[in-house]
């Protein structure tokens, strides 16, 4: 990492091409209201907004619970095959471009009867999945060969990181359920399960969030009944992913509008502070607005503008995935009945996936070399032909997980 002298006075002259893009435009902009009155509009939204993603998970929960009873198991069980799952979770957030949609689409059906064991591969794709979104941006800076080489290395990090965590903790929860039984050990109390004192203070947040999201999914219930337990789950689970996409993605654009600045100033701050503080601010700048891609786009930029090595950028990149999975968190909180405490492991199997991947990679100092070096590499082909960068695109995110679900169904 570089130190604090060598790289704060890069702050304050960095040129205006190396800040993050322009600030978001405003979702609310419509509206005829400014200052105070207007601020108090767009976070009341947020609130709203929130509100809506809790109830499309729980409608999510509702029509999978409908549209397959017991056989939720059967349902899905081409994807018993962790390599099945895994494909299809990386597939599913590559489409979609949001690991939030999925990992909230995954716990919705987790609470409607999805087993554990199928979810949490689809879990660890979607880690992957999202990671295409950077590699996009670099593009917009394929002009200059040497701002795209920063820019592609800086994008692609992100990739390699990813890859390296999977490779590491997806065998060990194979062959040994590690972070499901973790998990396991705090899901019962979050989730307001059991007794003690932990258990109470989540019993009442999920009571509450019950109370708040209950009326709605229940309504909607309703209305679909009328064409049977399963079209009208189908249809029920349908509305809650488009609800879910639609909601995520103004989350994502109002909470940007509301403090990329602010996160701008943030990463700024923690440039030179070492990797921990990279990381917790990544991590901060990430749950605040909602989108792992937004902590992308202000470090791609930056790289690109040579001030900054990916190296020092690199840990924000690792705390935006830890920061990501709040929005998984907060669907698991939409869950109630038997299946409550699984959603919540779910979610947390996600969060500690990203939380002992940071612990382990970023402090063994031959590891946390590897995803830099990959990005490199990987740049250095891009400079001499733009067609690696699809290569990579179309193989990592695409053709490589169609391939494992198409051999692992016909052949096993």
């Amino acid at each position: 990492m570089g130190s604090t002298v060598a790289t704060k006075p890069h702050l304050d002259s960095e040129p205006q091409e190396a800040q993050s893009e322009d600030a978001p435009a405003d979702p609310l902009g419509w509206l005829p209201l400014s200052g105070g009155a207007k601020k108090a509009a767009e976070w009341i939204s947020v609130v709203l907004a929130i509100w809506l993603l809790l109830n499309a998970v729980g409608m999510i929960g509702a029509g999978f619970k409908m549209a397959a009873g017991d056989q939720a198991k059967e349902l899905f069980a081409f994807a018993e095959n962790p390599f099945v799952g895994l494909a299809v979770g990386i597939l599913a957030t590559a489409i979609m471009q949001s690991s939030s949609t999925t990992t909230s689409i995954t716990v919705g059906m987790i609470a409607g009867g999805l087993p554990l064991e199928v979810a949490v591969p689809m879990l660890f794709g979607a880690n992957i999945g999202t990671t295409v979104t950077s590699t996009l941006v670099a593009l917009g800076l394929s002009g200059n060969k040497q701002q795209f080489h920063r820019a592609f290395s800086m994008a692609t990090v992100h990739d390699f990181y990813n890859l390296l965590a999977l490779a590491i903790f997806f065998p060990l929860e194979i062959f040994t359920g590690f972070l499901s039984k973790v998990s396991g050990v705090f899901a019962g109390s979050l989730a307001g399960e059991g007794d003690g004192v932990l258990a109470g203070i989540f019993e009442v947040v999920g009571n509450g969030v019950d109370a708040i999201t209950e009326p709605l999914v229940n309504l909607a219930t309703l209305i679909v009944s009328p064409l049977g337990d399963v079209w009208g789950g189908i249809v029920l689970s349908v509305a809650g992913v488009v609800l879910i996409l639609v909601v995520i993605g103004y989350i994502g654009k109002m909470l940007s509008a509301l403090l990329v600045g602010r996160a701008q100033e943030m990463l700024h701050a923690a440039l030179g502070r070492g990797p921990i503080t990279g990381i917790l601010s990544g991590a901060i700048i990430t749950t605040a607005v909602q989108s792992s891609s937004t902590t992308t786009s202000l470090t791609v930029p930056l790289a690109a503008s040579g001030k900054f090595k990916v190296t020092e950028l690199f840990p924000f990149v690792v705390g935006a995935n830890i920061g990501t999975t709040v929005t998984g968190l907060i669907a698991a909180f939409s869950a109630s009945g038997v299946e409550a405490e699984a959603a919540m492991q779910g979610a947390l199997v996600h969060t500690m996936f990203n939380v002992f991947g940071a612990l382990v990679i970023m402090t063994l100092p031959f590891l946390r070399v590897l995803p830099p070096k990959g990005a490199n590499w990987l740049a250095t082909l891009a400079d001499k032909n733009k067609w690696y960068v699809f290569i990579w695109v179309g193989g990592i995110f695409f053709a490589l997980p169609l391939l494992a679900v198409l051999i692992t169904n016909v052949f096993f």
